[in-house]
């Protein structure tokens, strides 16, 4: 069992899966700081510095705070949108890279010819 357990640890992926939670949790910490001190004192600027937070209502002596849901929901869809955002930069940056690695196919000799034959028959015309 422990042999097993040791070739299960030391697999690639299992090392792989432990680099991409750590560097998720650190990355966690950045997009949280990009919404909250970036995003939300935009946001409270346009909405006239409203804090969420703090709306509540009694109902039958309970108190309901419903403001940190509303605030929870705002900040959710705002780490989205920043996490679109640096996919969709990342994917550009990916498929410019590919673009310029991408070998130009070689021709067979019966494809060469065709193109010049079509290159005579374009001067010609």
């Amino acid at each position: 069992m422990w042999k097993e357990f040791k070739e299960f640890a030391i697999k690639g992926n299992v090392i792989d899966l432990a680099v991409a939670f750590i560097l998720g949790a650190a990355f966690t910490a950045i997009v949280t700081s990009l919404v909250n001190d970036i995003f939300m004192p935009f946001l409270g600027i346009l909405i006239g510095g409203i804090d969420f937070s703090t709306l509540a209502v009694s109902v039958l002596g309970v108190n309901v705070t419903y403001g940190n849901f509303l605030q929870e929901i705002v900040k959710f869809f705002l780490i989205a949108f920043a996490l679109f955002m640096m996919v969709k930069v990342l994917n550009r940056l990916k498929r410019e890279k590919a673009v310029e690695e991408t070998p130009e196919p070689e021709l067979s000799r019966e494809e060469q010819l065709l193109s010049e034959i079509r290159d005579l028959l374009k001067e010609r015309s």
